[in-house]
């Protein structure tokens, strides 16, 4: 019990109850609390409370690795926990920076914690998108996916401006609660409250608007085939996955649909190559009388036995010709391609499939007068991808996924409250097929006009409306965040600056 280090328990405390805000979970309301005990006790020990908190909270949101890993990745339990436990102190590092520069910030210049700690938190997750190829999966302002009034602003700051809102609420509190005679606490508690004001006015205001609706409109279904993953790549099973995507597709178009979609990687072979599977497909399109949009991988000839492969999406028309194919340009390290092949020649990729892949480049795919931006798989955690797609012109994003990897974890349901801000950001419908769920058409204001459960054999009709608002976001991207990365650059210089000043 001597050892017993309460500082580092109640920082353990919030970074567990900051895990009920996201799915499974699923409590929104925990967010705007979570990290207040973090924060009314971080000072005594600044990095090492952070750490502990983000340590918790991403072993907790992030268990879901070990399936991947050892189901599907054929890692031994022991290496896929070891890996596990890597990026989790990795990305606990980040909880740990913020804490320990904003503590720094108020003992050097006696800057209070609520002025800092939102930039420093924001400029961290956003920093967490791009290093090491990018992983900005969870970030705080995720966890109010199911909060409409709260994500509208995402259409001006991205999903950093939830965050922002979130760790301000939070560090408000936390001063309250640790100065409550303090006239400097009441002070940051009424200049949050304002700002929460204008979040949620602004939210308010948006949702009046009629955003949903557009002058032109797609009918289109969403194909959930539910194929094994573990038998999906076998040569043998690709008849039987090819019928229960034909048979779904038949049933989908008793009603007439204008666009037919499957998965990420919907035909576990070379579409390119002509073959029988092939005719098939180009079947379904024709007896159906719609376009089909469908993942398939796919490669390019670079000379004698020299191949450059894709995870792709190809675009039908109505009579079975070829309009377009869109490729992956994020691909998953580890998964999809090893990072520094020649230097971790011990490492084997965690996906079965056909080589490592290539990236490709934004292209957007065309339907009639209309164009389709398509998201492949984790793509859609990536807000400049969608924003890129936008840019170029498409009146709708697609996310074609392959949610199997996670089996009946938390992740299904983590990744689809990710790709709801991609709509919301860019005011665009955003239709999703998964191959097994959760399958879902998501407004422009980020609400669910569809969703199919996991692990089901379904197919999800419904109408989307075409075009893209033009959003402050679509337009100028990453700006409130960038901002947010230049104090804390600042920040840091100053405190460089200070370096031999002593902690009051």
């Amino acid at each position: 019990m001597r050892r017993f280090d309460p500082v580092l328990f109640v920082s353990a405390v919030s970074g567990l109850l900051l895990t009920l805000a996201f799915p499974r979970a699923d409590l929104p309301g925990f967010a705007w609390f979570a990290l207040v005990p973090l924060f009314s006790v971080m000072r005594r020990r600044p990095f090492a409370s952070g750490f502990t908190a983000g340590f918790c909270f991403f072993a907790g949101t992030l268990y879901w690795l070990n399936i991947v890993m050892t189901t599907y990745g054929g890692l031994q339990p022991l290496f896929s926990f070891l890996a596990y436990l890597f990026l989790v102190v990795y990305l606990a590092c980040y909880f740990a920076i913020a804490t320990w520069l904003a503590c720094r910030l108020k003992a050097v210049f006696d800057f209070p914690p609520v002025l800092t700690l939102p930039c420093l938190w924001v400029a961290l997750e956003y920093l967490r998108g791009i290093l090491l190829t990018g992983f900005p999966w969870v970030l705080l302002g995720y966890s109010q996916h199911n909060f409409p009034l709260a994500i509208q602003s995402a259409d001006v700051t991205g999903v950093y401006g939830v965050s922002f809102l979130l760790i301000c609420v939070n560090a408000a509190l936390a001063g309250v609660i640790a100065a409550p005679k303090k006239r400097r606490s009441w002070i940051g508690v009424a200049v949050v409250t304002m700002i929460a004001a204008s979040h949620f006015g602004y939210g308010a205001w948006r949702e009046a608007q009629p955003l949903d609706q557009r002058e032109r409109e797609l009918r289109v279904g969403l194909i959930q085939g539910n194929i094994d993953q573990a038998r999906k790549w076998l040569p043998e099973q690709r008849q039987a996955g090819m019928d229960a995507f034909r048979e779904l597709s038949r049933s989908a178009a008793t009603e007439p649909l204008d666009l037919i979609i499957w998965p990420e990687a919907a035909t576990p072979f070379f579409y390119q190559d002509p073959s029988d599977l092939s005719r098939q497909v180009r079947e379904v399109a024709q007896d159906a009388k719609s376009a089909l949009l469908f993942g398939s991988p796919s490669y390019r000839r670079l000379g004698a036995d020299r191949y450059e492969y894709f995870n792709s999406a190809f675009l039908l028309s109505a009579e079975g010709r070829e309009l377009g194919r869109s490729d992956k340009i994020h691909l998953v390290p580890f998964g999809e391609y090893v990072p520094l092949e020649k230097i971790l020649t011990f490492i084997d990729k965690l996906v079965v499939g056909v080589g490592d892949f290539s990236p490709g480049q934004v292209r957007t795919l065309p339907l009639a007068d209309e164009k389709l931006g398509v998201l492949i798989c984790y793509e859609a955690i990536f807000p400049r991808l969608a924003r890129d797609y936008v840019r170029r012109g498409s009146d709708l994003l697609v996310n074609l996924t392959n949610d199997a990897w996670f089996g009946r974890s938390a992740a299904p349901y983590q990744h689809l409250a990710m790709a709801r801000f991609r709509a919301v950001e860019n005011r665009v419908w955003l239709a999703r097929a998964a191959n097994t769920g959760v399958s879902a058409f998501i407004s422009p204001r980020g609400r669910l006009a569809g969703e199919t459960p996991i692990f089901a054999t379904v197919y999800l009709t419904g109408e989307v409306g075409l075009g893209a608002q033009q959003t402050f976001y679509t337009r100028f991207g990453d700006v409130f965040a960038c901002l947010c990365v230049l104090v804390g650059v600042v920040s840091g210089v100053a405190l460089l600056l200070k370096k031999n000043t002593r902690p009051a």
